[in-house]
């Protein structure tokens, strides 16, 4: 009879099917788990290229009068200012780490999600937006936690303009003058940090896609793809950019003097608070939503197109 099921295999035996068997039949095979992370990986890595001095100007923007109030300088000023006094390369330190933490980062944060809402829809027999924002919470925070020696190597390199040597031996002089545990300042904000971002751009997007497909003509594409991470980066940009900032002064501590005062992210909220204003918080912001906002564009419309071409799925 139309509509029954047979227990053995929970499939509905309707024309209505196909939703639901899809679900149940993610690949778990060896070549998608790589195809998921190279996709991922290849697809943040790119955006990373294109919009890294964007994240250089918003880490110097957001280490502006560290502890006091004042007037600003400005994204636009600062970039002619480090331009001037650096040359046009400084807007590129710190890029090797950057483009390795993407692949890693990124590869594990994306490749992560799609398992993870598996996982969660097996569990809960839901797909509700709980279930997305959980799962990018959980990808987000373990690609983070694995990573995070990677960024404070970069956020280094971003801000000493006075050093010349390479990553690697970066990494050794951190190790070696701060101990191996300063590879992981600022973690705890930074877990946070990518848990708020991939839970609300991965679910905010995935959201995005069902809601513009049941209200308009648009179907799976290009345009459908821009709309929605530009709706993903937006939101994700207004979610995060207080903790990115945190992170950034955390994991910036031994370069600046003035920032040693924090034990911790909370602690150093309520320090920016106190001491700089609400405002503070957001320093670096539009920064944030320059690099972010084309960033998930490029990541996802580039993450799909390889996913199609790797025969997955869309997200």
């Amino acid at each position: 009879m139309a509509g029954d099921s047979t227990p053995a295999t929970g499939k509905i035996l309707s024309s209505g099917s196909t939703e639901v068997e899809e679900r149940r039949k993610w690949g778990v095979s060896a070549s998608d788990v790589v195809s998921h992370f190279v996709t991922s990986g290849m697809s943040v890595a790119a955006a990373t290229g294109i919009t890294h001095p964007l994240d250089v100007l918003k880490v110097r923007l957001q280490m502006q009068l560290v502890g006091q109030r004042g007037p600003l300088v400005g994204m636009g000023r600062l970039s002619l200012q480090v331009v001037e006094s650096e040359g046009l390369r400084s807007l590129y330190l710190g890029l090797v780490p950057a483009l390795t933490r993407s692949v890693l980062y990124g590869g594990l944060r994306l490749g992560l999600y799609e398992p993870s809402k598996y996982l969660c829809e097996l569990a809960f027999e839901s797909t509700n937006i709980l279930v997305k924002i959980a799962s990018g919470a959980f990808s987000g925070a373990v690609a983070t936690a694995l990573t995070n020696p990677v960024e404070v190597l970069k956020v280094r390199l971003q801000m000493n303009t006075r050093s010349s040597v390479g990553p690697i031996h970066e990494m050794r002089r951190i190790a070696s003058e701060e101990g191996v545990r300063a590879l992981w300042k600022g973690v705890g904000p930074a877990m946070a940090r990518a848990a708020t971002l991939t839970a609300s751009q991965l679910a905010t997007y995935d959201e995005s896609k069902q809601a513009v497909i049941k209200y308009t003509p648009l179907e799976e594409g290009f345009h459908l793809h821009l709309i929605s991470s530009t709706i993903a980066g937006t939101v994700s940009t207004l979610m995060t950019a207080p903790m990115d900032m945190v992170k950034t002064r955390l994991m910036l501590q031994r370069e600046s003097s003035c920032a040693r005062m924090y034990r911790n992210g909370l602690h150093c909220a309520y320090q920016v608070l106190r001491s700089e204003g609400p405002s503070g918080l957001y320093k670096g912001g539009l920064a944030i939503f320059a690099r972010l906002a084309p960033q998930t564009m490029i990541t996802f419309v580039l993450c799909e197109k390889l996913r199609g071409l790797a025969g997955l799925k869309a997200i």
